[in-house]
């Protein structure tokens, strides 16, 4: 019968929507093979965990290993080793994401690309799009640009005290969280006032120096870092940055993100210093971009969250 609850152990997905899926990988995988670039794996679980304060892992009681968030630091290792420009399809694990575009564990495409700047990687990202949810114009704004055109104030030269003020003016729905530091501002004003504005497909550029993340900062403005992401339909869809190379200016950026999540009694993951001795090593030119793959399906089938794009979601693994 039509609209019938699905018994608990079926899975989440149609067998359509899994089929197509399971295409949609194909054609993926085939997109790469075209560009000769080489499919990897590494360990889901590994020594260390992330800092990024944005981001909760998930440890493993019994080794003490972390379930990696992204794949990054691993594939960087065998960027710095000379493997050259590789891509992964892979299991992620984030805590306390779960909603209608967030699953704890999810699928997650990464790839690099060496000798690419954030302009080149994007114009393959919109590439490696179009071939799933079909060509459509996409609209390209920095970050300063999308707060002007939602009516913000400029998150490059506005006080805290001032965007706070901006804020208070669209926090009826959500109150506005107390005490957020100013990136934490600019993201809440971005997911709740920005992103409703962007247009159908849009990147997002030159995003805050204190947003940078693993991205070089832009050297014709240092407020602004070498990162993008893609948006589709409202939806986060891809991650990317012209990656920093600098070893000792990633250590800075570690230690920050550690001191931030010790001031918020969260758990502090060490410091990965096997990639920072890759890095040393002497990690090429690149640019690299996570991409989630079940957003990406759940879209490319009109769904409206990625439960409809995955075999068994959460609440029923």
């Amino acid at each position: 019968m039509a609209g019938r609850p699905k018994p608990d152990w079926a899975p989440a997905a149609d067998i359509t929507a899994l089929r197509y899926r399971a295409a949609q990988l194909a054609a993926i995988r085939a997109f790469f093979a075209q560009r000769h670039v080489v499919e990897v794996e590494t360990p889901i679980l590994a020594a260390a965990g992330v800092t990024d304060i944005h981001i909760d892992g998930l440890r493993e009681a019994e080794s003490g290993r972390w379930l990696q968030s992204s794949p990054e630091y691993a594939m960087k290792r065998l960027l710095a080793a000379g493997l050259g420009d590789c891509y992964q399809i892979t299991r992620a694990f984030r805590a306390g994401e779960q909603g209608r575009w967030h699953n704890p564990e999810f699928t997650l495409l990464e790839w690099y690309r060496l000798g690419f700047d954030a302009e080149a990687l994007m114009a393959e990202v919109a590439e490696l799009v179009a071939e799933v949810l079909g060509v459509l114009p996409i609209a390209t704004q920095t970050y300063a640009e999308s707060f002007a055109k939602a009516g913000l104030p400029d998150p490059l030269t506005t006080s805290h005290a001032d965007m706070c003020a901006a804020a208070r003016q669209h926090d009826q729905a959500q109150p506005l969280p107390a005490g957020l530091e100013y990136d934490g501002l600019l993201d809440w004003l971005f997911s709740r006032v920005v992103v409703p504005c962007l247009p159908a497909r849009c990147f997002i550029t030159r995003f805050p120096a204190g947003q940078a993340v693993l991205a070089r900062l832009s050297p014709d403005d240092p407020r602004t870092a070498e990162r993008f992401e893609l948006f589709c339909h409202g939806v986060e869809i891809a991650n990317g940055f012209h990656e920093l190379t600098d070893p000792d200016q990633l250590r800075e950026r570690f230690r920050r993100d550690q001191s931030r999540r010790a001031e918020s009694a969260r758990p502090v993951p060490d410091i990965d210093e096997r990639l920072l001795a890759a890095m040393a090593s002497g990690l090429p030119a690149c640019a690299g971009v996570a991409l989630g793959i079940d957003r990406l399906i759940a879209l490319g089938l009109d769904a409206d969250g990625i439960e409809a794009a995955m075999a068994f979601s959460w609440d029923r693994a």
